[in-house]
């Protein structure tokens, strides 16, 4: 890859209400003007979830960029061009994504979805900080690789051990 700025990253995820909306804000932060995030969902719940929301605040997150939104948004003319591409849930791992212009690089980082997990409030915000932990983690090491000394095949071998990273996803 040759290094330009910025980087275009869209994050995937079937509600685009948590884990991509989490990712979009830490890449945006750790990527210190070299990565732009970018979020959506192949069956977008409408509404970003609060506990993210709460979490991201208190990271002090600017949250003003949160909406939940399908991923045609990003596959119609005129739409930023991609760089790279990353699930975040294994559902949309599995589906049929759009063609995206530019053939960007794509990679699996499942995480587990706290919008899903069941108990008390305390336990829920557990999940979202967890989530964010690991999302954190994977997403680190991917802006701190050296994308322009890396040639196609080795970087999208880097970018699947990202993926499977077990102390991003434990």
């Amino acid at each position: 890859m040759t290094e330009h700025k910025p980087y275009n990253v869209l994050f995937l995820c079937t509600g685009n209400s948590a884990r991509s909306i989490l990712a979009e804000a830490i890449i945006d932060r750790e990527g210190m003007g070299r990565f732009k995030g970018f979020s959506a969902g192949s069956h977008p719940k409408g509404a970003v979830h609060p506990f993210a929301l709460d979490l991201l605040r208190k990271m002090n997150h600017d949250v003003s960029f949160a909406r939940s939104k399908d991923w045609a948004e990003f596959a119609e003319p005129g739409a930023p061009v991609m760089d790279f591409v990353f699930t975040v849930c294994d559902n949309a791992a599995s589906e049929v994504c759009p063609v995206w212009p530019g053939q960007p690089m794509t990679a699996h980082w499942g995480v587990p979805d706290p919008a899903a997990v069941e108990g008390n409030d305390a336990e829920k915000h557990f999940a979202f900080a967890d989530t964010y932990r690991m999302l954190t983690n994977r997403i680190s090491i991917f802006v701190n690789l050296p994308l322009a000394s890396l040639d196609k095949l080795a970087l999208q071998k880097r970018l699947d051990e990202i993926g499977q990273n077990r102390d991003a996803a434990a």
